[in-house]
């Protein structure tokens, strides 16, 4: 009673019919209940054994020992020479056993399959090199062949002569030279009537083939095999799936470690290789812009990472890529999709693929998933169901991780834009407290500028006009997380930002009054009489300018200065003036070590709101503020956004002077104070006059807004090559363009730099003409003339109207040799005095010793062909040898023999104007021979 109330307890259970065992055991005595709980505990402890060995590592070698065991038993009993048991796999429709990769082939292979079956096979032996396996897996169609038809039929085949049988190949004996006698074929079923594998067995010992006898011999124990066998398989498969859900919720755990597209790039590769237990793995995502699928994989020495891009509509990905299908190849090399260019080149073989989309969580298509080599046999639907799961994760973890660098991308982009504005720019929470400030605020509020080399602004950025990245670090903790309106102290800053928050208005302020303090730390050591010095000067210039004008020795360190703000607490003395002091353990300082100045702003305060939603939105829209705006709800307002704009003195100044010179030149000159362009000065500069040829004509047949647009297409570009070599832009004549080197700041080499201008111009001015040209419009040509020389420079002009410019011989000498280009057909003429500072880095040729109109000094100029870095054809090397020999020809009145180096040269260059007009000359001298104390020099009769 006990023993049949225990089989009823498991069927109870797996029936799910509650109250029937209950009802079993009710009637039960003590000593049944016993044995019950005793058998009861038994039979789970098998369970648990069961359970145990689906979790075991060695099942899968159990089952192939299994199946070795039953092997060679069978060829035992029956005396066959060769035998070999195949498991129907119904997933695959296949039939597969496997075999010792130690043994001979020709004691392992199956010997009635076609012979395409056996180059798969054979194949199959070669692969499994690679892969590493000690056992060889042997897979066959389920419907051909002998043992294809005994697997899909239940029947017996006993085949006396297999040479006589249709269904027999003798590709494998004609191959190996073995010889199939006869063949033995039977199945094996389950406890179902269920054909789960076959025993194939080959060549009965002696002369006789098998007999109905070894048929009934086998039929004896073939369904305990059969029993056996089915048990295996199911354990095996339980196993199976166990393990691929423990290894997808692994692999699922480990993408989910980081954010970073490259990290999760690299651990979803990881993940599915161990997943699928593949030889490779790729992830290729896509790119739909480029229309491309793209991928990153370590390199050999696995110290970086390589890129790699494919088209979209290209090979095995580029197909799945399209049509969203899995793919599952069996053998790579029988797909016409496959390219096998890359097992040629690095000697890999590859033997099957699993290539599957991966979709984001809207299901859209994110990339492709791509297995090879499978480390044992095939890949099977169970490994598509897995990979499946396994890429659904994936592809909500990648899209997680794109969303994440777009934020960072966005964050950085965002913070780039914020940090370049030259206005300062604070954001705050709902409740007024600082969250961001930019450089520019830092600076307005008396942040320490240079003091260091490790400044931000790049190669054309001043340090001693940039904020102090140390102390900017330092003064933005101190700042972040303080109500704004303790901090600026501005008239009723606080209720315009209280009702900007609130009701999402918006505040415009002009010409506000900021004062701005500072405190330098006499803790610290700062100079004893520096802060009588700053007081001094306090109404002409911000701490930051006084600092640079006062000794080096005597500028306080940048932590030395710190921000603070009066403090108002003190009821009883209101006049008394005291300060807060930002980031130290001392809240109150005097005033004594306290230097402020006044700064006039603009202000705009203005709201900070959630992106727009659709109108109709309410639910799950944000708290707070929403305000109606066409048809729009604005999300609720999220903190607020306070411009300052400088409008001192010291602001519209570099305002003015941006127009005329880079930022970094602008701000040295601030540095040095308003002397530098008030106060006439003498100064060693390079001046280039520039002018565009032909421009009457040019401009006749256009439009006066055309006329303007090409102007200022064409300044626009030739002012960036000015500014690019640190020129000072001086003013517009016109159409021409005249611009300063050395002035008002010094440059090491201005003659250099006002060459290398020129040099930008010419090459600015092709790409212009190109564009223009492309749109149909006439291309334009320009002169430039520079001169080095002593100047006279200043702000010059009447008290309405003052600019600072620069005038003398070298500004006249420049405007000469500009309008002499079109007589020498250059676009570039330098004079002597220029050639003579740069004459190691360019490329020229002498023109001509000229007298310019008005002067009785001589001048030799020069063409600019271009800079020494870029070395000059052999056909230029040749022109320019002729035209040497040709001048010294004819400055030593050989005049007959400079016509023959001349018309030698022309040959070259037919269009030099140049050499034309010497050929003229010496034409004429020999005619006419010049005075005898003639030296060469043209007199010039017109400007």
């Amino acid at each position: 009673m006990a023993q049949s109330t225990t089989s009823s307890v498991f069927l109870a259970l797996s029936q799910h019919r509650h109250g029937r065992l209950a009802g079993q055991v009710e009637d039960l005595s003590i000593p049944d209940f016993i044995r019950f709980l005793e058998r009861t505990t038994r039979d789970f402890k098998q369970f648990l054994k069961v359970i145990d060995l689906i979790n075991n590592q060695s099942l899968e070698p159990m089952l192939d020992e299994l199946l070795e065991t039953f092997t060679l038993k069978i060829g035992q009993i029956l005396q066959a020479d060769r035998t070999t048991i195949f498991v129907v796999d119904e997933a695959r429709q296949e039939l597969w056993s496997k075999v010792a990769q130690g043994n001979s082939r020709e004691a392992s292979q199956p010997e009635n399959q076609s012979q395409n079956q056996s180059q798969n096979q054979s194949q199959n032996q070669k692969d499994s090199k690679f892969s590493g396996a000690e056992s060889l897996e042997i897979r066959l169609p389920l419907n051909k062949g002998i043992a294809g038809y005994v697997a899909s039929t239940g029947q017996v085949l006993n085949i006396p002569d297999a040479y006589a049988d249709s269904r027999f190949s003798d590709a494998t004996d004609r191959k190996t030279g073995y010889r199939t006698r006869n063949i033995l074929c039977m199945p094996v079923m389950s406890s179902e009537g269920q054909v789960v594998a076959i025993a194939q067995i080959l060549n009965k010992r002696g002369t006789e083939p098998f007999s109905a006898e070894d048929e009934a011999r086998f039929a004896e124990f073939a369904p305990s095999i059969g029993i056996l066998l089915e048990t295996c398989q199911s354990f095996y498969l339980a196993a199976r799936n166990q393990k691929g859900v423990a290894a997808l919720l692994k692999a699922i755990s480990s993408m989910e470690q980081s954010l970073n597209l490259e990290v999760t790039l690299q651990s979803v590769m990881a993940a599915a290789r161990s997943l699928m237990q593949a030889d490779r793995s790729t992830l290729w995502l896509l790119d739909e812009a480029n229309n491309a699928l793209w991928s990153q994989v370590q390199s050999a020495d696995g110290q970086s990472l390589i890129d790699l891009r494919l088209p979209a509509d290209k090979g095995i990905v580029g197909h799945v890529a399209q049509t969203a299908e899995t793919l599952n190849i069996m053998d790579a090399y029988c797909d016409p999709r496959f390219d096998v260019s890359a097992d040629l080149k690095t000697g890999y073989r590859t033997r099957n693929i699993l290539c599957m989309p991966v979709f984001n969580s809207s299901g859209k298509l994110m990339g492709v998933s791509q297995l090879i080599n499978k480390l044992q046999g095939q890949f099977t639907p169970v490994d598509e169901a897995f990979m499946r799961a396994f890429n659904t994760q994936a592809g909500i973890a990648l899209e997680n991780a794109q969303l994440f660098q777009e934020i960072l991308l966005e964050k950085q982009y965002q913070k780039d834009i914020l940090e370049s504005l030259s206005d300062a720019v604070i954001s705050t929470d709902m409740a007024g407290r600082i969250v961001t400030i930019n450089e520019a605020a830092l600076k307005l509020m008396g942040c320490p500028v240079g003091e260091t080399t490790d400044y931000r602004g790049g190669l054309n950025s001043d340090v001693q006009e940039r904020v102090n990245v140390a102390a900017a670090q330092r003064w933005q903790q101190m700042l972040k997380g303080r109500y704004l309106w303790e901090v600026l102290p501005l008239a009723k800053l606080r209720d315009r930002l209280e009702d900007s928050l609130t009701n999402g208005a918006r505040h415009y302020v002009p010409e506000q009054s900021l004062r701005v303090s500072v405190a330098l730390a006499p803790w610290l050591q700062a100079p004893p009489s520096l802060a009588d010095r700053i007081k001094e000067h306090l109404g002409r210039s911000s701490v930051g300018q006084l600092r640079q004008r006062s000794q080096v020795s005597q500028r306080p360190r940048p932590e030395s200065c710190i921000l603070v703000v009066p403090d108002h607490s003190n009821q009883s003395d209101p006049e008394a003036e005291s300060y807060l002091l930002w980031g130290s353990d001392q809240r109150l300082t005097s005033s004594e070590h306290v230097l402020s100045w006044n700064k006039s702003i603009n202000l705009t305060v203005s709201p900070l709101s959630t992106p727009q939603l659709p109108e109709g939105t309410p639910e799950g829209a944000p708290e707070g503020t929403s305000v109606q705006s066409q048809g729009m709800v604005r999300g609720s307002v999220r903190g607020g956004l306070v411009v300052l704009e400088d409008i001192s003195q010291e602001k519209r100044m570099k305002t003015t002077l941006y127009r005329y010179m880079t930022p970094s030149v602008a701000d040295r000159v601030m540095a040095l104070g308003e002397d530098v362009l008030m106060v006439g000065e003498r100064k060693d500069v390079t001046v280039l006059f520039s002018d565009i040829r032909g421009y009457t004509t040019l401009t006749e047949a256009l439009e006066a807004a055309d006329v303007v647009s090409m102007l200022n297409e064409y300044f626009e570009t030739m002012v960036e090559a000015v500014f690019h070599c640190e020129g000072t832009l001086d003013k517009f004549i016109g159409d021409a363009l005249m611009a300063v080197f050395g002035a008002p700041l010094p440059l090491v080499n201005h003659a250099s730099s006002a060459v290398k201008s020129a040099l930008d111009m010419r090459r600015r001015l092709v790409a212009f003409n190109r564009d223009r040209l492309a749109k149909g419009q006439p291309e334009l040509r320009v002169g430039i003339g520079l001169s080095s020389g002593e100047v006279v420079s200043g702000n010059i002009g009447s008290q309405r109207k003052m600019d600072y410019t620069v005038i003398g011989d070298g500004v006249n000498l420049s405007a000469r040799l500009e309008s002499i280009t079109k007589q020498y057909g250059c676009d570039i003429v330098l004079s002597e005095h220029t050639y003579a500072r740069c004459r190691d880095e360019v490329w020229v040729r002498e023109l001509d010793v000229i007298r310019v109109k008005g002067k009785l000094e001589p001048v030799k100029i020069y063409e600019l062909i271009g800079d020494q870095s870029e070395p000059l054809s052999e056909a230029t090397q040749a022109f320019l040898k002729l035209y040497t020999q040709a001048r010294e020809a004819y400055t030593h009145r050989s005049f007959h023999l400079a016509i023959s180096l001349f018309d030698q040269a022309l040959k070259m260059q037919p269009e030099d104007k140049a050499v034309a007009i010497h050929l003229e000359r010496a034409q004429a001298y020999i005619q006419h021979p010049p005075a005898v104390d003639w030296d060469g020099v043209h007199v010039m009769m017109t400007k």
